[in-house]
Parts: C-alpha cells; structure tokens; sequence
C-alpha cells in the first residue's frame, strides 16, 4: 500500500508529536517528581521539642538552653558566658532547623567529604530535645556557584556511602556569628522603673 506524501508528513508528524509528549509530559513528570522528593525535610522534631543546642564554629563554642524559668528571655546562653540571649538570633536559627529543608541528597564515598569542607566543617550544630534524643548538623563550604551549601545531617556510614545534603546558606549567616550578637541586647533587658514621685509620708494626729 503506498501512502501520498501529504500521508507521510501527518504520520510523521503524529509520531513526533506522540515522542513530545512522552518525554516532556509522562517522563519529565517522573523525573519532576523524583526532584521533588529530593527535596525533603532536614529534621522532623519542632521547636518546642529542643531543650539545648550547641553551636561549634571556628572562632566560638557556644551553648544555649531553654529559659524553662518565667523570664525576659526565651533562651540563656550557659558557656562561654552565662547571659540571657537573644531571642530573636535562637529563634532565626531555629526556624531554620525546623523547617529547613535538603534541596539535594548526594550519596558520596567517606573518604571524599573533603571535598565538600565537612572533614573540617565551618561549623557544627548539636541539638537536645527535652526527651533527651539528640541530633546534628554540619555545615561544610558552599557549592560550585554559591547558592547552596553542603551538610551533614546525624551523619552515619552506609555501605553506599554518606548522604551529603545541599541546603540553604541561611545556615550559614545563622550560626557564624560573634559573641555580642547571641547576648540580650541591652535596651530589651528590663528593669524595674522607680517610681516618678514618692508616696508623703501620712500625718500624724497629736494632742
């Protein structure tokens, strides 16, 4: 059976058409989601689970604890000073270990996390929660353009090698921060106001 050219064109496009949507819609849709699923969340505990966290940098070992006392601050810093903190840094830092979430999971062999500045990380993060489990992360350099950042989320060992995460620089700006940065600041620190006249002193009826 022979086909007039007008036939083969449409054939030929209805079979490059059939190509496009395959690609694009119902594999890019699997490829799609296998991206979205990379996606995922750091740590699944909330806020008010942490009871203490220490922040290891190059330049400062810091710890805080939760204020379970009725008081100005939410958190203390316990070493290397003993201060209330300031809440608004714990609680930018926190957010991000709450609802930070790994753009990327990359299986990488142990003896290449140098490459990603985790041998010797820019910092470290050890979490306690109130029911006493513990979790950390370790922040190494940033990637090949800067936008991201490599960690280490309660590294183990896998026969396939050690989950490498990419997450937000946040982390970063969070944590490498000077001393005076994590203390209270001074005008949030309250006292108690004198009073602005003092009471007369009440007379006495004498005979």
């Amino acid at each position: 059976m022979k086909f007039s050219r007008i036939t083969l064109i449409l054939i030929l496009l209805a079979l490059g058409l059939g190509s496009f949507v395959y690609f694009h819609e119902i594999k890019g849709a699997t490829q799609r989601e296998e991206i979205k699923k990379q996606k995922q969340q750091i740590f699944s505990f909330a806020e008010d689970d942490v009871q203490s966290l220490t922040v290891k940098t190059k330049k400062l070992t810091l710890n805080l604890e939760r204020n379970n006392q009725s008081g100005d601050s939410k958190w203390l810093i316990k070493s290397p000073i003993s201060e209330p903190a300031n809440d608004a840094i714990v609680s930018y830092l926190m957010d991000l270990l709450v609802k930070g979430k790994s753009e990327r999971t990359l299986a990488t062999p142990a003896n290449q996390l140098g490459e990603f500045g985790l041998e010797q990380p820019q910092a470290t993060i050890n979490i306690t929660l109130k029911n006493k489990q513990n979790y950390q992360l370790i922040l190494g350099k940033k990637n090949f353009n800067g936008s991201l950042l490599y960690a280490q989320a309660d590294p183990i060992s896998k026969p396939d090698g050690i989950n490498v995460l990419l997450v937000s620089t946040d982390f970063e700006n969070a944590v490498n921060r000077e001393l005076s940065e994590w203390k209270q600041p001074v005008d949030n620190i309250k006292s108690t106001p004198l009073p602005s006249t003092l009471p007369l002193p009440t007379p006495t009826n004498t005979k």
